[in-house]
């Protein structure tokens, strides 16, 4: 499902995700427009959340939004991604890095969240996650996999397709979690 991140939830996105919620569809989200002024991925999680009753959860964070959305951040693997656009302007290549200190811990908050929200729907993150045990990147794939097939929990991705910047994760996201 695509939403806007200036607008968030619109009416046409309410019939689709109805006409998905009939039809069993397994979906994950992508906040798009992250690059024009008045984007704000966590308002248009808040709407998806309220307005069509979804599980959503971000699997990755955006680094800056409007003209200084330059990058996300994957919560499930603890790497950024770094659009540049002086040597890729298209975002085709982005450069993996490190999670910027700046953001540490807000990703630190969001991956927790995210690690119990997947507890609900795998036995063995649940006990590794009331147990303080740290989870693995493999397990928390299978997880959010499991989660998401089960139509309880949608996934969220930031990005921007008219620059093409996170739509390379978002392709990912398609592969391992449909």
């Amino acid at each position: 499902a695509v939403f806007c991140a200036v607008a968030g939830v619109q009416p046409q996105s309410e019939t689709v995700w109805r006409q998905a919620n009939k039809y069993r569809v397994p979906r994950i989200a992508f906040i798009n427009k992250m690059d024009r002024t008045g984007a704000d991925f966590f308002r248009a999680i808040s709407e998806m959340r309220e307005k069509l009753k979804a599980n959503a959860h971000p699997l990755f964070i955006p680094i800056g939004k409007e003209e200084n959305f330059n990058g996300v951040i994957d919560l499930v693997q603890q790497i950024a991604y770094i659009f540049d656009e002086t040597t890729d302007p298209l975002g085709m290549t982005p450069v993996t890095s490190a999670i910027p200190a700046e953001y540490a811990d807000q990703a630190k908050g969001y991956r927790d969240r995210l690690i119990e929200a997947v507890s609900d729907f795998d036995d063995v993150i649940a006990e590794k996650y009331l147990g303080g045990e740290e989870i693995s990147v493999d397990e928390l794939m299978l997880g959010v996999r499991k989660a998401t097939i089960s139509l309880q929990f949608t996934g969220v991705i930031p990005g921007s397709a008219f620059k093409k910047k996170g739509v390379q994760r978002l392709l990912d996201c398609v592969v391992n979690y449909l």
